[in-house]
């Protein structure tokens, strides 16, 4: 018995790195699998079936079940068909992993609109067409009477949760992704369906060209050592949010090697409170006293 029996799963981006991990670790736990990747490179660009059959390939080499799917995950009308490849071809829908994104990485003074946009698109708008269409399904199933148990997981990152210099298109979308899963939970609940949001810290075609991660995400030489940085060891806890009865929701994650760790959302610190409109010369005074203290 597999910790995911019976649940129809789509994971996006999910022909290389991390996606990949997941989808496998997914059909060893029993999951049926959509498989979605573009086939793109680490920016955007160019198309290849080849990555996802091939994951495809080797989940049924396995004894498990899969389909590959080359829709794009942020455009409305591909996002509305990656839904209806799970239903159609498994009868169902229990699990959406977003996970699909890019890098155009740039200092603020020299990005491009083009970069900007690029980022924000597929990131952003990558995670809400899919999950927009899978909530409208499971919006239906709920109030036809039946007893929805699904599990949809964001993909975010500690570039934008904690930030990282020369990525705001990417720590600006992978904040508002946080944000997004968040609401997603509020708006969802009713409906069976639970969003949580993971920040995983993992060696992939990303993280590779990430500034400031280059060297540090390299495989130990030593090969008895534990692989901090292999993505393999984020996709146990991805499957675990998507288990039937896990009780998260509204959550985000950091998930490296063998760590697991919440994070703390944004939360109002110190403040001031004149009780009336402020003056700037008041302001000039008081205002310091809503300084965080010195590191």
């Amino acid at each position: 018995m597999g910790a995911l029996d019976g649940r129809i799963a789509i994971i996006t981006g999910a022909g290389r790195g991390l996606g990949r991990e997941h989808a496998l670790l997914f059909a060893q736990e029993g999951a049926k699998v959509v498989v979605n990747d573009l086939g793109g490179d680490m920016h955007g660009e160019g198309a290849d079936r080849a990555p996802a059959q091939q994951v495809v390939d080797e989940i049924e080499k396995m004894g498990g079940e899969a389909v590959a799917n080359l829709d794009s995950a942020a455009d409305w009308d591909g996002a509305q068909r990656l839904i209806r490849t799970a239903i159609d071809t498994f009868g169902d829908l229990h699990v959406l992993v977003n996970n699909a994104g890019i890098l155009r990485d740039r200092v603020i003074v020299n990005m491009t609109e083009e970069e900007w946009d690029a980022v924000i698109h597929v990131h952003l708008k990558g995670h809400f067409c899919p999950t927009r269409h899978a909530a409208a399904y499971w919006r239906e199933q709920s109030k036809a009477g039946k007893e929805v148990k699904a599990s949809i997981i964001h993909t975010s990152s500690t570039s934008g949760l904690l930030g990282n210099p020369g990525q705001a298109n990417y720590g600006a979308a992978k904040s508002g992704i946080a944000t997004f899963s968040y609401i997603a939970s509020l708006e969802l609940g009713r409906y069976g369906v639970r969003s949580n949001a993971i920040a995983p810290a993992a060696r992939t075609r990303l993280t590779e060209q990430t500034p400031g991660l280059q060297d540090a995400v390299k495989a130990p030489e030593d090969e008895s050592k534990f692989d901090v940085w292999d993505p393999a060891n984020v996709s146990p806890f991805v499957a675990y949010l998507a288990t039937e009865d896990c009780p998260f929701s509204g959550e985000a994650f950091l998930v490296q090697g063998g760590v697991v760790q919440r994070f703390q959302p944004w939360k109002l610190s110190e403040k001031i409170d004149k009780g009336d409109r402020w003056t700037v010369e008041e302001l000039e005074k008081e205002a310091l006293k809503v300084q965080p203290p010195a590191k």
